[in-house]
């Protein structure tokens, strides 16, 4: 019975770490949707600025809230929460200026070589196991994305290099954040990035800033908010499940990109984005298929669950 409820209690968490990832990509999809708007007249350093900035409000204002302490913001582990800090600057940065020259479903394709990424790099950094079929369900996913890329088509023009570069500093501070996991809350794991990113963004200011109007200012409100609670999401996602298993499922975002593309600028998706899509969605089903169905259980993460814990 012990075996039984034990390999039971894992599946339950896998499955709520693969729900929170998926709900989490959705807010990501939406910050960025937020993000290509304000793109087309702000600088992309205040967008990054405001982002951030909302964000490090929004995790203090939750941890004084709930009564978890300000000691669950202790940084702990400070010199890899300032790598973490850089790569979350530069993946915003690539990829927020990609959103400028490219199509929102074609810049988030490109940047769904993260997930490869994420399992390749899961092994050494974080010692976990990942078996063959999972490594097909990645390999059959990132096949899903160069149908949708079309090697060799307009896709692959410079800034599609922007998207990509984004792609691997994200996958790295993902893993990075699933290691920090160990020590640091969860909103310490947010909040001392998003500090970083509004200290390197603030000194641009003078340059840069433009006061929004009142629509743009709820834009910006919209995509702090909605952004901070996505990846808040997603890291509780890493923390149930192991980075490997989380990886495919990134790839629902090109979904809603997809549909934020062609509902605000009439971006209508060729054959090849539903046939990539429909790849990539059928990768991520399959892993949490394998996944609900193992016998064994998976290793539980060490370290603290994150400030309501």
């Amino acid at each position: 019975m012990t075996n039984v409820s034990s390999s039971a209690a894992a599946e339950e968490r896998i499955g709520f770490g693969i729900g929170c990832a998926v709900v989490g990509m959705l807010g990501m999809s939406i910050m960025d949707t937020c993000a290509k708007l304000l793109g087309e007249g702000y600088a992309v350093s205040q967008v990054v600025l405001v982002r951030n900035g909302i964000g490090a409000v929004a995790v203090f204002a939750y941890v004084v809230l709930s009564g978890a302490g300000l000691a669950s913001l202790r940084p702990r582990r400070p010199v890899l929460l300032t790598l973490r800090s850089l790569l979350n600057i530069a993946a915003a940065f690539l990829f927020f200026t990609g959103l400028r020259y490219m199509p929102l479903a074609d810049a988030f394709a490109i940047a769904f070589a993260a997930p490869l990424f994420i399992t390749s790099l899961s092994v050494p950094v974080l010692g976990e196991h990942v078996g063959v079929r999972r490594w097909a369900a990645v390999i059959v996913g990132f096949l899903g994305v160069v149908v949708v890329v079309q090697p060799g088509t307009s896709s692959f023009r410079i800034e599609a290099l922007l998207p990509l570069g984004a792609a691997l500093a994200y996958a790295v501070s993902m893993l990075l954040g699933r290691r920090l996991t160990r020590d640091l809350s969860t909103a310490a794991i947010m909040f001392w990035p998003s500090v970083g990113a509004v200290l390197v963004t603030a000194v641009m200011m003078p340059a840069q800033w433009q006061t929004p109007g009142l629509p743009d200012f709820g834009v910006f409100m919209l995509m702090g908010i909605i952004g901070t609670a996505g990846m808040s999401l997603i890291t509780q996602g890493y923390r149930h499940a192991p980075a490997a298993v989380i990886a495919p499922f990134d790839y629902t975002v090109l979904v809603w990109g997809v549909i934020f593309g062609w509902v605000i600028w009439r971006d209508i998706p060729a054959p090849n984005v539903w046939a990539g899509a429909a790849i990539l969605v059928a990768s991520g089903l399959y892993i949490l298929h394998r996944e609900t169905r193992k016998p064994k259980p998976v290793q539980p993460p060490a370290g603290p669950l994150g400030p309501t814990a």
